[in-house]
């Protein structure tokens, strides 16, 4: 009895500690975007299964190995389990090898796929589960460098579990008494040649037989206990109808720091009910630091799933010592390093939302990944640009520097600014090894001309527009910290926008070294000069100076127009470079919405533009519409690539009420709260309120607004407002507001606004 008393103690207690915590993981749908192909993509995801920033995810896997479609929402098979880190699909995995419970030995990646069906899957962050149509169950909760599976088989079938070693290199090593399989992989881009990752997998039920195999011709050794090569993997088989549990941890370290992480990690959970409630718990806290009241149910499943993406991202690269001090594998110099790493994320795309939300809301994490940022160039020669883990260089622009001076400028100085900028400017006048984002293509001619010239350099008017960008923020923080060299250098580079604009056409175009325009130009073309779009998608990169692009274009009357356009011309596209459909074109077709092509990352500010332009009230109208058609909770709820959490962010920042126009300032632009009230719970243990009353699918629209009981005219909040905590309040209508926030202080941050005509006089038109 006194047992039992215990027990119904231990419950009512438990359920007073979790009345006032709102249970918000049911409404995450991990297989959310799930229904992408090289054609088109609804987000182009996979269903993670993991712990927030984890080092490792797991993921059901429907694509062959090395196929980067590793979960299609169309398939009908699964072939195996695997320890994932996947940013894109383009990008590909890296450090990977997976489980797959089958009722007869069948090594085959092809050939060992079982049949299922959505209906019997569950895909949530903590917990994710499918029965095959063999009957065989498969269950998995997250760790943060590990997981806990459990392979349920049918009572009357056999029980075999493949390990496969995936591609590259791999090890395996079984001990059949300990129960246990030790290994290593090694496979990726952009990693060194020692680069390992180090497994460790302990089951709870005694081994009937094992052997090894690789995958090259799928040959299978009995009783072999250890193997090393190409592809690689292992099997074991259990009792007939065992339900047979798997712990499993990895390291870049070392076999000794995955054993060391096991047993931290999971040697206190017996069952995966264990690790599937803590997991459970870690999620529930998380999202709560965004608990969102009103809208609807819908409303609710796509932010809180966004939420979750957007979570992801920057990925842990480091691991804990026996002592508890973080150190890593670096990725870059192949060596082992005290301190904090992160990877897995394009700065291209992240700079814009997921960076400036991680700020709000994590500013601790946010300042060891700036230390880290530099600790990544000492150890490479290069800041990093895209990493997974090593660098890639890929895409486009410079923006390490934005991320440094966005920390800078919001209060989060753990980095020494001087070597930011020093590492910077070898950015700026040095091309490295990698891709088009290491280093700068054509920094001399940038220089030289003030601009990239086309077509001798492809993608040269984006990379003027984002070169111009970059060197604000290194101007920004060379002003913040006082060096003159620094603040000279790039006050002159940051107007280098204006050089590619062309006055008669009113866009942004192709210039050559001479200074002369790309000939038959259309608006609707895509590539050549541009990256992954056309002018129309381009015109608006002038994050830190829309009011120098207002003046380029004749004033608010003729850009707002512009703006307008951007919806009402058709939808037509030529395809360019490309010489051929690429997705982000198709979808932007499939959006219906005129040349706004929300799927990929330059045109994403652009709804927000109104704000510096005198008509606001359009800006809340085009937030709240694009939100409201291009977003969802399923399988298809992205309008194209969910790229390392910043179309997610995207969401969530939006569905608060502002946006990111310009990370390297304090501002976040306003648009309009999807939610009746939203309270933000800090790192601090402060709160913010967005309280917007009358708010619902039609009241789009800010009628009037006080922050902290004063009335606030001004079209963005300070991140400074945001985390000292507050209520911001909205009043909102179905009718616009078309006087407030019409005012020239009401208006966002411009960088010639600021500086006037010693910002005008520091451009050197070419």
């Amino acid at each position: 009895m006194k047992i039992y008393y215990y027990f119904v103690l231990l419950f009512l207690v438990s359920l007073h500690a979790n009345a006032d915590t709102p249970y918000l993981v049911k409404y995450v749908n991990t297989l959310q975007g799930t229904n992408s192909k090289h054609e088109i993509t609804r987000g182009n995801t996979y269903p993670t299964t993991a712990l927030p920033f984890g080092m490792n995810t797991w993921s059901p896997q429907t694509g062959r190995n090395g196929d980067g479609w590793k979960y299609q929402y169309e398939k009908k098979t699964i072939r195996g389990f695997q320890q994932a880190h996947q940013c894109s699909s383009w990008s590909n995995d890296y450090a990977v090898f997976s489980l797959m419970p089958v009722l007869r030995l069948e090594v085959n990646e092809d050939k060992r796929a079982s049949e299922f069906s959505h209906q019997k899957e569950t895909a949530k962050p903590h917990y994710y589960q499918v029965k095959f149509e063999n009957g065989i169950n498969t269950e998995i909760s997250p760790t943060e460098r590990g997981a806990h599976l459990r392979f349920s088989f049918p009572e009357k079938g056999n029980s075999f579990i493949v390990l496969d070693g995936y591609t590259k290199m791999s090890m395996v090593k079984i001990f059949p008494k300990e129960r246990k399989i030790i290994g290593w992989v090694n496979n990726g881009h952009y990693v060194p040649g020692n680069f390992r990752n180090y497994f460790v997998i302990v089951f709870d039920k005694p081994f009937k037989s094992y052997g090894t195999w690789e995958n090259r011709n799928n040959s299978i050794n009995k009783s072999n206990d250890s193997g090393e090569g190409e592809g690689v993997g292992a099997y074991i088989q259990f009792k007939d109808g065992e339900q047979v549990q798997a712990k499993v941890v990895s390291s870049y370290i070392s076999t000794e720091q995955a054993e060391l992480t096991l047993s931290r990690e999971l040697g206190k959970f017996k069952k995966l009910e264990e690790t599937k409630a803590a997991a459970e718990t870690v999620w529930n806290k998380h999202l709560n630091r965004i608990l969102v009241e009103g809208g609807s149910e819908e409303d609710k499943a796509t932010f809180y799933s966004c939420f979750f993406r957007a979570s992801l991202f920057s990925r842990q690269f480091f691991e804990y010592d026996k002592n508890g001090e973080p150190y890593y594998y670096s990725a870059y110099d192949g060596k082992i390093h005290k301190g904090y790493m992160y990877t897995d994320t394009g700065f291209w795309d992240t700079f814009r939302a997921q960076f400036p939300l991680t700020a709000i809301l994590h500013p601790t994490m946010q300042g060891r990944y700036m230390q880290a940022m530099l600790d990544a160039k000492d150890q490479c020669g290069w800041l990093p640009s895209w990493s997974f883990p090593g660098e890639g260089g890929s895409m486009i622009g410079n923006h390490a520097i934005s991320l440094l001076t966005d920390a800078w400028v919001k209060g989060i100085r753990t980095f020494d600014p001087e070597k930011a900028l020093d590492a910077y400017y070898h950015e700026a006048t040095n091309k490295g090894p990698w891709g088009p984002a290491n280093g700068r293509h054509g920094w001399k001619e940038y220089y030289q001309l003030g601009y990239v010239p086309y077509p001798e350099y492809g993608e040269a008017t984006a990379k003027t527009l984002e070169y111009a960008y970059d060197d604000f923020c290194g101007y920004q923080l060379a002003r913040a910290t006082g060096n003159k060299f620094y603040q000279d250098v790039f006050s002159r580079q940051m107007f280098n926008y204006k050089n590619v604009y062309d006055s008669s056409s009113r866009f942004m175009r192709g210039r050559n070294a001479k200074g002369e325009w790309q000939p038959n130009f259309d608006p609707t073309e895509w590539g050549g000069p541009f990256t992954e779009g056309s002018a129309w998608h381009w015109q608006w990169s002038v994050f830190h100076d829309v009011k120098g692009l207002i003046n380029l274009m004749q004033g608010e009357a003729s850009f707002n127009a512009k703006l307008d356009s951007v919806f009402s011309h058709p939808g037509d596209f030529k395809v360019g470079t490309y010489r051929g459909l690429i997705h982000e074109m198709t979808e932007m077709k499939m959006a219906n919405m005129g040349q706004y092509a929300h799927g990929n990352q330059p045109i994403q500010h652009m709804v927000y533009l109104y704000n510096y332009s005198g008509q606001p009230w359009k800006a809340q109208y085009h937030a709240r519409n694009v939100m409201k058609k291009l977003y969802n909770a399923t399988e298809n709820g992205y309008p194209g690539d969910e790229d390392q959490g910043q179309t997610s962010s995207w969401y969530v920042l939006s569905a608060l009420g502002f946006y990111s126009v310009c990370p390297g300032t304090d501002e976040y632009v306003i648009g309009s709260p999807v939610f009746n009230k939203t309270t933000i719970t800090l790192e601090n243990g402060k709160k913010f309120i967005i309280d917007a009353s009358n708010n619902s699918a039609d009241n789009v629209y800010i009628q009037s607004a006080n922050l902290n009981g004063k009335v606030y005219s001004q079209n963005y909040i300070r991140y400074s407002d945001l985390i000292n905590g507050g209520t911001l309040k909205f009043n909102m209508s179905n009718k616009p507001a078309q006087t407030r926030g019409t005012r020239e202080q009401d208006k966002p941050f411009s960088v010639s606004a600021m500086h006037g005509m010693e910002a005008e006089n520091a451009w050197r038109f070419k």
